[in-house]
């Protein structure tokens, strides 16, 4: 039977109070807001009643019964929209998604200037050895300013490892601001597109051994995670910076972590982790030529608020029968049609 009243729930918190002012303008809508720690008397009915759920919470910290897996989805069988605050998704087991005909959606590009900003403040940071000189100041007295030597970006060459709309961002800065040479590795793009993102096209092991700088900026999927491990980081020159502001896992920390205390790497920007946050004892937290964030490259007022927005408007498109513009899944559209029509019993464009 159709329904009138679409329901959205989110865990914890939200990308920014626009997403739910934007919502709760709609008479047709009910946004529910639940804790890691509802009890099941109190989420059981929200999950059952659901069409939308937004995924405001990081990887780690979202109780592990609200990620979405072939579990939450059985509890939620009028699901239809999965939407993941940034351009990550990792709290999203896709397939199941896809096996039960539910779209995922997530808001690439509302935190692209954000993060690619953060990504070159790492990249000169480690370059003029910033954060080795700050800590050196604090710690050591008569500090010999030759031994905290640096080097300029000026005219060097990154290899940006996922160009899309970070990626083509940091090319732009790079280009743009410093002269660089920019290499790209994207396997879902052609060499013209990434032509026309400000890049040459290079094989993954082609980049990492003419770049003196590696910026990571993939997303975490099947196909990348460990994508970078102990053979990668041997083909780096000894004096390049590896530079990840994309998600944990995609590249292995113990490997980097004999790479950086072996000194086969110069230095490292860490913006993810396997563990967010990682404990003040993380060994890589050891290295002074280590620069490290807790995943707080996209976190800025700015793009806060402009993925609150994108995502709101996203999802009243979608509910009101669009075709939603940043679709992770878009295999499941017929049967994610069949059951909107279903469900609201209109069919979506």
């Amino acid at each position: 039977m159709a329904v009138n009243t679409k329901r959205v729930f989110y865990v914890k918190y939200l990308a920014h109070q626009i997403y739910a002012d934007i919502l709760r303008a709609r008479p047709d809508l009910r946004l529910d807001r639940l804790e890691n720690e509802s009890a099941e008397e109190m989420f059981a009915p929200v999950l059952a009643a659901a069409h939308v759920y937004q995924i405001g919470a990081a990887r780690d910290e979202l109780a592990p019964h609200f990620h979405v897996h072939a579990e939450l989805l059985r509890r939620a069988p009028n699901l239809l929209i999965v939407s993941s605050n940034g351009a990550g998704f990792d709290p999203v087991d896709v397939e199941a998604c896809t096996e039960a005909g539910v779209l995922v959606v997530n808001q690439s590009g509302g935190n692209a200037h954000s993060v690619a900003e953060h990504a070159i403040g790492m990249m000169l940071t480690l370059s003029k050895r910033i954060i080795e000189a700050d800590r050196a100041l604090r710690r050591d007295r008569d500090v010999n300013r030759n031994a905290l030597m640096g080097t300029e970006a000026q005219g060097r060459t990154i290899g940006v490892v996922g160009i899309g709309n970070v990626g083509r961002r940091i090319a732009e800065l790079c280009k743009g601001l410093l002269g660089m040479t920019v290499l790209a590795y994207d396997p879902y793009l052609s060499a013209s597109d990434i032509a026309a993102r400000g890049a040459q096209e290079v094989e993954l092991d082609e980049l990492l051994r003419r770049s003196d700088y590696v910026s990571i900026n993939c997303p975490l999927t099947k196909e990348s995670r460990g994508m970078i491990g102990a053979r990668e980081f041997s083909l780096m020159q000894p004096h390049a910076y590896f530079i990840t502001t994309a998600r944990g896992f995609i590249h292995d920390e113990a490997a980097l972590f004999e790479a950086l205390r072996d000194k086969r790497i110069a230095g490292a920007g860490l913006d993810v982790w396997s563990k967010e946050p990682p404990p003040p004892e993380h060994p890589l937290l050891q290295f002074d030529n280590v620069l490290a964030s807790p995943h707080t490259a996209g976190v800025t007022r700015e793009a806060r608020e402009n993925m609150g927005r994108i995502a709101a408007e996203q999802i009243l498109d979608a509910l009101d029968g669009k075709r939603p513009p940043r679709v992770i899944n878009p295999e499941v559209w017929p049967r994610y049609s069949a059951r909107f029509a279903q469900i609201f019993g209109v069919i979506p464009a």
